[in-house]
């Protein structure tokens, strides 16, 4: 099947509409509302209008499940990189009761949701206690504090699959008592990480990724390492004379960090790319 999306935990991105607010630090540099304005496109606010694209991209996703059925495996469908489905707008409830009914029509297509908001999602969703099969929801926790917000919030529906994105990981981040497993399931079944990336990405401690990282692979919980971002580790504080962040171990070592954009920095982490995902 044809990939039509760069995001590497996916193989489609859909957007509903674009637009959207900030609500946390994960927001600060939010690539969706740089793209958008690069585009000339003034969305982002509460007082700004939503863009709802054309009825041809909508049926899009139906041609990806008919491929997805015809070669015989699921396809993931991330929904949605310029907005967030459960932004709570009276403007919205169409195209969102629109989506409702794409995600029924697409049956080979696992869509996953992702949400800074997942207070809203009861009054939003309209399955209840039965979702579909091919829902996964995921919230954002880009640091403790929001990982103790969200993910109690998160766990109140019972998708087939839920996922934390830690991404852009702004710090430590202990997810353990939702990754133990217990006698029906893993509370959290996917751990998504990442650097942030752009003119003014802010560094992430290495030590970060490797604690959700080793916090997953002591609760066999699917690990993905999205990337490092702009900021690649470094073993030197000085190239060709300028200084590179310094961070500090756990340990109070420092730990130099040098901006050498998303493509160069890469995604290994510990020489190894973590592109695991659920098993079902």
């Amino acid at each position: 099947m044809a990939k039509n999306s760069k995001i590497e935990w996916t193989e489609h991105t859909f957007n509903p509409w674009w637009g959207c607010v900030r609500v946390s630090p994960a927001c600060k540099h939010c690539y969706a509302e740089t793209f958008s304005h690069r585009l000339g496109l003034d969305l982002w606010g509460k007082a700004k209008p939503r863009r709802v694209p054309s009825d041809a991209y909508w049926r899009q996703p139906m041609a990806w499940d008919k491929a997805a059925g015809q070669a015989g495996r699921r396809a993931r469908v991330f929904c949605a990189s310029m907005a967030d489905v459960f932004e709570d707008r009276e403007d919205l409830n169409v195209p969102r009761a629109r989506l409702w009914a794409l995600i029924a029509e697409t049956p080979n297509l696992d869509w996953l949701l992702l949400t800074k908001r997942p207070e809203q999602i009861g009054r939003l969703v309209p399955w209840g206690k039965t979702w579909p099969s091919n829902v996964w929801l995921g919230t954002t926790a880009e640091t403790q504090r929001w990982a103790d917000e969200r993910v109690p919030e998160l766990l109140k529906h019972p998708a087939r699959v839920r996922f934390v994105s830690c991404e852009p990981l702004l710090g430590p981040v202990d997810l353990s008592k939702w990754l133990r497993p217990t006698a029906r399931r893993h509370a959290i079944e996917w751990v998504i990480t990442g650097g942030e990336s752009g003119h003014h990405a802010r560094p992430s401690n290495p030590e970060w990724f490797r604690l959700l990282r080793d916090q997953c692979l002591e609760h066999g919980v699917a690990f993905h390492f999205k990337q490092w971002g702009n900021w690649q580790p470094s073993e030197f504080e000085l190239l060709n004379g300028h200084r590179r962040k310094r961070l500090r171990a756990a340990d109070g070592e420092p730990i130099f960090l040098m901006n050498v954009g998303k493509k160069a920095a890469g995604r290994q982490l510990d020489g190894v790319e973590w592109d695991q995902a659920p098993a079902l």
